[in-house]
């Protein structure tokens, strides 16, 4: 069906592609590639600190509560016992990588003194978790059938000011 889909035959589909890891990694990749190209890095140092993560936290919610994604990972958790080469590349490939490019913003703002944090790995998890953890669970679990784009912005916007805020009483 994917070489049909692709316009190739299935011995093209093989030689480029000879494991099932092989295509799956090949299209995680381009998609985490967009997406860190999305996130502009170096831009961002020169934009205000709340736009810049609520920029980030869009982007970050675009990519995980896609429904592509969101069905790329329920594959990957039905299939992770009989193909664990498959969850291995998943989490290497997406959830690493996106946690990287979370994590080095975090230490961009650090090193600027905009923004401190004892563990900035720990900081992105909890931001991570804020933005998509619930919708991405209520789509993969029937309650919701898609996550709109502006419940995207506004989500990336209350978890900015959580974030940046804190839960301080002011």
């Amino acid at each position: 069906m994917i070489a049909q889909t692709a316009g190739v035959s299935t011995k093209t589909l093989y030689r480029l592609f000879p494991a099932k890891a092989d295509l799956f990694s090949s299209v995680i990749s381009k998609k985490i590639k967009n997406y860190i190209l999305a996130l502009d890095t170096e831009g961002a140092a020169e934009t205000p600190l709340q736009e810049s993560l609520e920029k980030l936290l869009i982007s970050y919610g675009r990519l995980t509560l896609s429904e592509e994604t969101i069905a790329m990972t329920r594959l990957v958790l039905s299939e992770s016992d009989r193909f664990p080469e498959i969850a291995a590349i998943f989490y290497e490939q997406a959830i690493r990588k996106t946690s990287k490019a979370i994590e080095n913003w975090l230490k961009k703002r650090m090193s600027s003194g905009q923004i401190e944090l004892d563990d900035p790995g720990a900081a992105t998890g909890m931001l991570r978790g804020m933005m998509a953890m619930e919708p991405q669970r209520a789509v993969m679990l029937g309650q919701l059938a898609n996550i709109p784009d502006a419940e995207i912005i506004s989500r990336a916007q209350t978890c900015t000011k959580l974030f940046l805020q804190g839960c301080k009483r002011q």
